[in-house]
C-alpha cells in the first residue's frame, strides 16, 4: 500500500528515551517510565502496560483539580509505555521548566506535564470576576509541561517601562512574578452606550512575558467532559 499518508514524518517511531517529546506539531509524545500527568480526556492513543486514573477535586496533592474558568480535571498515567496527547488540533509547544522558574498558564492551555513539576491553584490577583473568574496554574520545579494554543502564540515582552494589557479571553499565560490588575479601557458611559467590546484587559507589570493567542475563547463543545 502507498500513500503520503505513510511517510516518514507521519510515522511514530519507538522511543529511545522516557518522557515527552513533540510527535508534531499538535500532539505530543510521551515514553512513559512511572508516572506522569495529562488532561482528562486527552490521550488519543498508547502501547505498552499503561493504566489511566482520574483525579476529582478533593483528592489532594498535585493532582487535585484544578479550577479554573472551566474546570480542568486531570489523570495519572502509570506504567511503561508510549502515550500520544492531543486537544482538539491545537498546536502544541514544550516548556522546559528549570529550578528557580515559576510559569502561570490558564488551565485550559495545560496538555500534559513531568510528575518531577508541581502547581498550585490561584486566583489572579486583581483579576476578580474578569472572564467569569480566572484561575491560573502556577508551575514550579523542574520538568517539561505541554502547552496548547489555538493559533499560533504571541509571546510579548513586559518591562517595567512597558507594561502589556490582555484580553482574559486570549491569554495563555505569564511570568509568574508578573504583578496584575485589572485595567478598564472604556468610560461607564461609553460601555452604557455599546462601548467597544474591550471593557476590560488584564494589566501585567514587572520584568517578564507574557503568552496570548490570537482569538478570543471559544464556548466549549457540548460534548466535552
Amino acid at each position: 500500500m502507498k500513500s503520503d499518508l505513510f511517510s516518514t514524518e507521519n510515522m511514530a517511531q519507538q522511543a529511545t528515551v522516557p518522557g515527552m517529546t513533540l510527535q508534531n506539531a499538535k500532539s505530543v509524545k510521551y515514553a512513559v517510565n512511572g508516572e506522569m500527568h495529562a488532561r482528562q480526556g486527552s490521550m488519543i492513543a498508547f502501547r505498552g502496560n499503561l493504566q489511566f486514573e482520574r483525579k476529582g477535586q478533593g483528592i489532594g496533592g498535585m493532582l487535585k483539580r484544578a479550577v479554573t474558568g472551566e474546570g480542568l480535571p486531570l489523570m495519572a498515567v502509570r506504567g511503561q509505555g508510549e502515550a500520544w496527547f492531543a486537544h482538539e488540533a491545537a498546536n502544541c509547544f514544550i516548556v522546559d521548566i528549570e529550578q528557580g522558574d515559576a510559569l502561570t498558564i490558564n488551565g485550559r492551555n495545560v496538555l500534559c506535564f513531568d510528575p518531577t513539576l508541581s502547581y498550585e491553584i490561584k486566583t489572579v490577583k486583581g483579576a476578580g470576576m474578569a472572564g467569569g473568574g480566572l484561575f491560573n496554574s502556577v508551575f514550579t520545579g523542574y520538568g517539561k509541561l505541554a502547552v496548547i494554543c489555538e493559533g499560533s502564540p504571541i509571546v510579548i515582552p513586559v518591562t517595567h517601562q512597558q507594561p502589556v494589557f490582555v484580553d482574559t479571553d486570549a491569554v495563555v499565560g505569564w511570568s509568574a512574578q508578573l504583578h496584575t490588575s485589572l485595567h478598564r479601557s472604556q468610560s461607564v458611559g461609553s460601555m452604557i452606550r455599546g462601548g467597544s467590546g474591550e471593557a476590560v484587559q488584564l494589566k501585567l507589570e514587572g520584568e517578564g512575558f507574557v503568552i496570548v493567542r490570537p482569538s478570543e475563547l471559544t464556548p466549549q463543545k457540548a460534548s466535552q467532559n
